[in-house]
């Protein structure tokens, strides 16, 4: 089965789907990055996604979830097969009786930013180290995003997701192995379809402080003006990647239209109409010059997937 075949069986049970062909994934990155995806698909509910998993998996069609696009970058030959962009963003609040906590079930579509608001409008804290993190609940979950000192393997009680057969499964959070930035989703082929939050009865005014204050530093000390993957290096066990970088004097180092932050040095930003190979070409200069000055090998916090 081809791509046009795929697509004519897909819509044929699912009429609804939104299906775009030869779609620029600069569309669909923080970076403004990337080529064509041959297919691109937005699932919005579990029946849409398993029904896509399935027809691909059976006609051997190369597929690649995506959230947000916040933590990739996308080469400029674009991404072969499919994109499927998940994006289920239901949510349900439960508060557990005589208690000041809630459970808080929320889908893996759900825009972060968009969740803290919510939370905040129904005066629920606990989440608002992750209010100011540019991705998605699923996205987060996989790579155990944090900030200010709190990660999502804080706040996880259980995710359900998808195996490898399509059957639905719920991990605990002990299931999940978390650890820095990094979780067992990061590993496998599980898909995360929602999760249940771990959260707590707090003020509206003293969740919007924390919130505010996590803005302004992040406004303060990141380079959130431009484009970027966010971090783009793993912090070290041992040393503060941004600054190995900035002691190596690379800050503002510049290829084609990519450069190291001159306002802070862990993240590579799209100047303007920087290409995915600026990119790479910036990240190996760093990686190397790290390297020979202080004999660290630093890791990539993003992923770079395509061609």
């Amino acid at each position: 089965m081809n791509i046009q075949q795929f697509i004519h069986t897909l819509k044929e049970n699912n009429s609804q789907i939104n299906v775009k062909i030869n779609e620029p994934m600069k569309n669909h990155t923080s970076f403004k990055i990337g080529g064509n995806a041959d297919v691109f698909i937005t699932v919005n509910n579990t029946e849409e996604l398993k029904n896509v998993i399935t027809l691909a998996n059976e006609n051997c069609i190369s597929l690649k979830l995506f959230g947000n696009g916040t933590n990739i970058l996308v080469k400029d030959n674009g991404i072969r097969g499919i994109v499927l962009k998940l994006n289920m963003q239901n949510i349900e609040i439960n508060k557990k009786e005589e208690e000041k906590e809630y459970i808080v079930k929320v889908q893996a579509g759900m825009p972060l930013g968009k969740l803290a608001q919510m939370l905040l409008k129904n005066k629920i804290g606990g989440f608002e180290f992750a209010s100011g993190i540019p991705g998605t609940i699923g996205g987060a979950i996989k790579m155990n995003a944090g900030a200010y000192g709190g990660e999502f393997k804080d706040i996880v009680e259980e995710v359900e997701c998808l195996d490898e057969k399509n059957n639905i499964i719920i991990l605990t959070n002990s299931e999940c192995q978390f650890s820095y930035r990094h979780s067992i989703f990061s590993d496998n082929k599980l898909v995360i379809i929602s999760c249940k939050l771990k959260l707590y009865e707090d003020t509206e005014e003293n969740i919007k402080r924390k919130m505010n204050e996590n803005f302004q530093n992040r406004k303060e000390k990141q380079p959130i003006e431009y484009p970027s993957a966010g971090s783009t290096f793993k912090r070290g066990e041992n040393y503060i990647t941004a600054k190995l970088i900035d002691e190596c004097g690379l800050k503002g180092y510049t290829i084609g239209g990519a450069q190291v932050s001159e306002k802070h040095a862990g993240f590579i930003i799209n100047k303007g109409n920087a290409t995915a190979k600026d990119i790479i070409d910036l990240i190996e200069y760093v990686k190397k010059v790290v390297y020979e000055k202080t004999g660290n090998d630093i890791k990539l916090e993003i992923e770079i997937i395509g061609e």
